[in-house]
């Protein structure tokens, strides 16, 4: 892997923030990264990169946009969700498994902007409900978050096996539509009540031993998380290229 995308995966886990600015040297673009260290910039070393590549996100859910630009962008990314794109589209999901669905979305939209495109599939998987609620989660109920929610609370009443995991699909096509993907898992357990105040979907109720996600800041999320779990083999990817 390239020592640049390398340094970048170690900010993600690590929940570092880093600048990146580039330079022309001899026509040559230059990327240098430093952390940022109570508001000042240490910057260390740097690296030849090649020049930022964009990339849309074929989501219309705002919350997801961010999480995965927030991830994106460190690694040279420029980010656009189909909203900067003047694109309004709702690709129906009519795949059986979170691969499909996510190969389904990212088709769909880079036959409008023929550029490189990602998305994601992704749920909730509970081991008492045989896996429920899957491929449906962001349809559990129909009624959106708060509902599914109080919808997963009432199917695990009395349920003492409260394990579970976050599945995550990532999707990626390049430049050509060449398609790849890539899984993220995130292991834990459904908690009796919604807890914490960041995140969305799930997020409240799943538990990573004493804390729920939406306990967790976005940095913590990102490292443990089944999508940045997912996003990393995508930078591992991306880096051999």
């Amino acid at each position: 892997m390239k020592l640049g995308n390398l340094l970048a995966l170690g900010a993600l886990a690590a929940g570092a923030a880093y600048l990146l600015k580039k330079k022309k040297k001899d026509g040559t673009v230059i990327q240098t990264k430093g952390r940022i260290v109570d508001d000042a910039v240490d910057q260390d070393f740097a690296v030849d990169m090649p020049a930022v590549r964009e990339v849309v996100i074929a989501t219309n859910n705002k919350s997801k946009v961010e999480e995965l630009k927030r991830m994106l962008e460190p690694l040279g990314f420029t980010v656009y969700s189909l909203k900067d794109k003047n694109i309004s589209i709702e690709v129906e999901e009519t795949g059986e498994t979170f691969a499909e669905n996510a190969l389904i979305k990212a088709r769909a939209i880079y036959e409008l902007v023929k550029c490189p495109v990602i998305a994601d599939d992704s749920g909730l998987c509970v081991d008492a409900l045989g896996g429920a609620p899957g491929v449906y989660s962001s349809r559990y109920s129909g009624e959106g978050d708060k509902d599914n929610n109080a919808k997963l609370l009432r199917e695990m009443e009395g349920v003492t096996d409260r394990s579970a995991q976050f599945a995550c699909v990532i999707a990626y096509l390049d430049e050509t539509g060449a398609s790849h993907t890539f899984t993220g898992i995130c292991r834990g357990e459904i908690g009796f009540e919604e807890r914490g105040l960041f995140g969305f979907g799930y997020d409240p109720l799943f538990m990573v031993g004493d804390r729920s996600i939406a306990e967790m800041t976005p940095e913590e999320k990102d490292a443990i998380s089944h999508r940045g779990d997912a996003m990393r083999k995508l930078a591992d990817y991306l880096g051999e290229q």
